[in-house]
């Protein structure tokens, strides 16, 4: 599969993923746990989302 998360992307991603878990962790709600999904597609840099919606964050190189 071909990355579709750019750098900014994946770095919201990271801190909305770890807040969820952490908020889950100090006895939030369950659905917290959802924070699982965005720390995945930042790590592995690729959103289905994105792929199914035609969308790519990733920056363009410049030639």
């Amino acid at each position: 599969m071909t990355a579709n998360i750019g750098d900014t992307d994946r770095y919201i991603r990271i801190a909305v993923g770890c807040a969820l878990i952490i908020w889950w962790l100090l006895d939030g709600p369950a659905w917290a746990l959802i924070g699982i999904l965005p720390l995945a597609t930042a790590l592995f840099r690729v959103c289905p989302a994105y792929s199914i919606l035609g969308m790519n964050t990733c920056e363009t190189k410049k030639e």
